[in-house]
């Protein structure tokens, strides 16, 4: 007879990954940490390339500064009034590897046929990256059905 997973015994009212979609599971909200990762930081920048409606992106802006992934940091060009860049915070730098995986999976099953629009590499060597899997002993784990979700020391029994 099979066995329920550990996980099962264990309440998701403070699951992190409900927790995460709630900051990022907008569709703009990821586009808006998308084009920071590439570099277009200024908002008019960002409207123009994305073509994301005005108010819209202002309130994804907002709600990524308020949740500390992005940072603003004003500039001035000569003349104009202060304005502001949004810039990632080291929670934004730490969602880069979140980002090449959402991007490699969408490469994978939804590009297409002529391939995948961006690449990701490495700047010192030129060849592409990938996430990947690891536990912290340092085993690389090829197969993600060797990874099983257990009680963390903040789960709540059920």
């Amino acid at each position: 007879m099979a066995t329920s997973p550990p996980a099962l015994a264990f309440s998701v009212d403070n699951c992190t990954i409900g927790r995460t979609l709630e900051t990022l599971g907008e569709r703009w909200s990821l586009v808006v940490i998308r084009e920071v990762a590439n570099g277009v930081r200024r908002f008019e920048d960002m409207r123009r390339h994305t073509d994301i409606p005005r108010q819209v992106l202002t309130n994804r802006l907002g709600s990524l500064v308020d949740a500390g992934i992005l940072r603003r940091h004003p500039y001035r060009e000569p003349g104009e009034r202060e304005r502001f860049e949004y810039r990632f915070t080291a929670k934004g730098f730490d969602l880069y590897p979140v980002m090449v995986a959402l991007a490699q999976w969408g490469d994978r099953y939804l590009a297409d046929p002529e391939g995948p629009p961006v690449s990701f590499t490495h700047r010192d060597c030129g060849e592409h990256v990938a996430p990947v899997l690891r536990c912290w002993a340092g085993h690389e784990i090829a197969d993600p059905r060797d990874v099983v979700a257990v009680p963390g020391p903040g789960a709540h029994p059920r």
